[in-house]
């Protein structure tokens, strides 16, 4: 059976999620699904791709502004608050975006984000990376990187992992953050990117190789 390559990570503001990700996905010779998710997702879910990236990266409490963006209005249920379609519609986003996934599995690929620990934890072979970093020292990258004052990377970096951590309890109803969906939990600052995309990657195909000869049938002797 061939080795398939599959890796999630999920990545605090600032540590360089996107460039890590990016880098792990060429030295493994497999695609890079971060923007690539949000494309497919609208064209099988029937709604703009602004839309669905909106829906995807914001915490559940801002997806009454995404329906108002692309139009859509229903009156707030008395128990919520909320479009009364709004659950159907986040329901069968987050089922798109997972169908994305497990399909892209197969051909092996890194996700950035998006619950891809939760969604593909039964994938055989598939490694669970979580890049975290010092808070500070997250916000002095974001000024560097974003060219913004210190409030400003501060700001940002709190509303970021607010809206990844919400993201995960409010679409699967866990911790995005417990380290027992993780395989690697790496200290993406202190290390750097070279150390990170090393370790990733040796550990990527430690696993697919550890898959794919589970996964080979048993030789029978002949008799």
């Amino acid at each position: 059976m061939q080795e398939s390559h599959v890796v999630t990570l999920a990545a605090l503001h600032g540590v360089g999620g996107g460039t890590i990700g990016a880098r792990v996905a060429r030295r493994l010779g497999v695609e890079f699904l971060d923007r690539a998710i949000p494309s497919s997702v609208a064209k099988r879910a029937g709604l703009p791709e602004a839309a669905v990236t909106e829906a995807d990266d914001e915490p559940r409490s801002r997806w009454s502004e995404v329906f108002d963006a692309v139009g859509r209005s229903s009156p707030p249920t008395a128990a919520s608050g909320q479009p009364e379609g709004l659950d159907l519609e986040h329901r069968r986003l987050h089922a798109e975006i997972e169908r994305f996934l497990a399909d892209a599995s197969r051909a092996g690929g890194v996700v950035l984000g998006r619950g891809g620990a939760v969604v593909l934890a039964s994938v055989p072979g598939a490694l669970h990376v979580h890049l975290g970093g010092d808070r500070e020292a997250r916000i002095e990258r974001v000024m560097d990187g974003d060219h913004v004052d210190r409030e400003t990377a501060a700001r940002r970096v709190k509303a970021n992992d607010h809206a990844r951590r919400d993201y995960v309890r409010s679409a699967y109803g866990i911790d995005g953050d417990d380290p027992g969906l993780y395989h690697l939990m790496i200290d993406a600052v202190s290390l750097g990117a070279d150390v990170c995309v090393d370790l990733i990657v040796a550990a990527s195909e430690s696993f697919a190789r550890a898959a794919a000869v589970a996964g080979r049938p048993e030789e029978v002797s002949p008799c």
